[in-house]
């Protein structure tokens, strides 16, 4: 599939947008990249669109584990054991997603940007515990919910920091700082899984996952220079972009509703 050069640059534009959004509110903002690559770059093939974001979101997953890595936030050992079990279900799960009829797939997506909105406007009060170690105690109950979220996270071809997060704090019990910079192994692992098995069937456009890249990381400085200057309103941002989410969702039911 060959794009316009004005797509590529909507591309960079799109990308500057994902990354701006997760620099200033911390998480969620790779869903909005699917439904950017559809409606505003102009990607005809849903599942393009799927396989080329799931590559951008990798790629800026581990961008932003750098930093974190830097200030120790990362659980090593329960993000490896998180991502390796999920691996095999972001394997299953783009393989059953390749299969559905595309118009189908982005309905579904919506619902679950529907899902994704509500989650982000509860406050998590839960301040966890920071000793927190993944042994043979805890370890099936890690795998069983690192297994469910990449089966998810493959399905719909995002990186689903959204569900690792709490499924990290829900299965370790670990605070949501560490949570976060422990999701981002997992947001890679299962992105780059997802985007492998997505360009097996020709399914990746390599240059718009580039330029889509580029914007990201120029973004996310931007977003993340802004958000240490608002950080006493993260709440308000937070409401805000479920609010943009939702209009998205109910956007997106209406066209692929139309087009199924």
């Amino acid at each position: 599939m060959m794009l316009e050069p004005i797509q590529y640059l909507l591309g960079a534009g799109s990308g500057s947008l994902v990354g701006f959004t997760l620099g200033l509110v911390g998480g969620g903002g790779s869903i909005l990249a699917v439904p950017l690559m559809v409606y505003l770059v102009g990607v005809t093939s849903p599942h393009v669109a799927i396989g080329t974001s799931a590559l951008a979101v990798a790629a800026n997953a581990g961008t932003n584990l750098i930093p974190h890595a830097r200030q120790g936030t990362i659980k090593w050992r329960c993000a490896g054991m998180y991502a390796l079990a999920g691996v095999i279900g972001a394997y299953a799960g783009s393989t059953l997603g390749k299969a559905i009829d595309g118009q189908r797939l982005l309905f579904l997506f919506a619902l679950l940007m529907l899902v994704v909105g509500t989650l982000m406007l509860r406050s998590r009060g839960n301040p966890g515990n920071p000793d927190v170690q993944c042994r043979r105690e805890n370890a099936p109950k890690v795998i069983a919910y690192g297994s469910a979220t990449g089966l998810f996270s493959g399905f719909f071809g995002i990186g689903g920091g959204f569900l690792i997060v709490p499924g990290l704090m829900a299965s370790t019990g670990m605070p949501m700082i560490n949570a976060v910079g422990s999701s981002l192994v997992a947001v890679a692992a299962f992105g780059l899984t997802t985007a492998f098995n997505y360009a097996l069937s020709g399914l990746v456009d390599w240059g718009l996952a580039g330029v889509f890249i580029g914007g990201g990381i120029l973004g996310g400085i931007v977003g993340a220079g802004i958000s240490k200057r608002l950080s006493a309103r993260k709440g308000l941002l937070n409401s805000v972009f479920a609010l943009l989410i939702f209009l998205v969702a109910l956007y997106m039911l209406w066209k692929s509703w139309l087009a199924m």
